[in-house]
């Protein structure tokens, strides 16, 4: 029964507003989308069914531990359906052994973030001391200078420590009319500057893509934002299989065709994306902030493995 409880996460009105109004997805069910076979480890699942504030379950944050293509993994999700995915001080807790198992481990870290940051009603119990809220980040900077991979979706409306979280990984994706990113929405610019803005203008998934790039990937739905994530790690070269044991693909199109795309005058731009499905393992490219700074294609791929 506390099992159910706790995967209902914050009440009927808030799932019908999560669901028909902002049309987003349950947390288990990004999850479910973004592992392999749909199964995995949740880290104290019952962790913040004590009530503390109001009359949901607390923690407002799932944490597990699975695959993603074959790559074992450890995930931070905000469950936006519980005060709109802030941080509670057991949350934190919940974070920051997460992060603890991934440095221990040498996991790659996934941030599924929705996130209005901090619960300020109880901002005393969260930022002051070693272990509490801004801990963190100085994990996400530690992980980063070990090499350990850190992957992020941005799910939803992302601000303060919610907004950090994501631009601190290392590749982010942002979901069209659903993630916003900023450190203080509308409102508050609103009441500091006296202007009226739009999230979207603000701090949208199309303003973070093309001018900001805090966005390395733009994605059209929630579903195209987690296979943009599997993708990423196909490119981390993560626990990579000894070398006897590769197998690669040719290109679809083959290298004897480079010399006839050649340009027959200076005059002509060639697209260096035809040059690439010569070269790459299975004319396979996965492009890295593809809206951010056109005049430049940025990318991985495999070559021979």
């Amino acid at each position: 029964e506390l099992l159910e409880t706790a995967s209902r996460g914050g009440g009927e009105r808030a799932i019908q507003r999560h669901t028909q109004r902002n049309k987003k997805l349950f947390v288990r069910d990004r999850l479910r989308l973004l592992l392999d076979d749909e199964a995995f480890l949740e880290l104290s699942p019952l962790a913040g069914l004590s009530l503390p504030y109001g009359d949901v379950p607390a923690a407002g944050c799932l944490t597990g531990v699975g695959r993603i293509g074959g790559v074992w993994s450890v995930f931070m999700a905000n469950d936006a359906t519980v005060k709109g995915g802030t941080i509670y001080p057991i949350g934190v807790k919940k974070q920051l052994r997460a992060q603890e198992i991934a440095m221990q481990n040498r996991l790659l870290a996934v941030y599924l973030v929705d996130s209005g940051g901090a619960f300020l009603p109880l901002q005393s119990e969260l930022f002051p001391d070693k272990l509490h809220g801004g801990r963190v980040f100085y994990n996400e900077a530690i992980m980063s200078a070990m090499r350990i991979p850190q992957v992020a979706v941005v799910c939803g409306s992302c601000v303060a420590g919610g907004a950090y979280v994501p631009t601190m990984a290392e590749e982010v994706v942002m979901i069209d009319k659903i993630s916003t990113l900023f450190l203080a929405g509308p409102p508050l610019v609103k009441a500091a500057t006296g202007e009226d803005v739009s999230p979207e203008d603000l701090g949208g998934a199309q303003l973070h893509s093309q001018v900001s790039g805090c966005s390395d990937h733009f994605a059209s739905s929630e579903e195209e934002a987690y296979e943009w994530i599997r993708n990423v790690v196909s490119t981390l070269n993560y626990q990579p299989l000894p070398e006897g044991d590769r197998e690669h693909d040719s290109p679809l199109y083959s290298p004897d065709e480079l010399l006839g795309l050649a340009p027959s005058s200076y005059r002509c731009t060639l697209p260096v994306k035809l040059i690439l499905s010569r070269l790459t393992d299975g004319s396979r490219f996965h492009e890295f902030k593809a809206n951010y700074g056109t005049t430049l294609v940025t990318g991985f791929g495999h070559v021979e493995g």
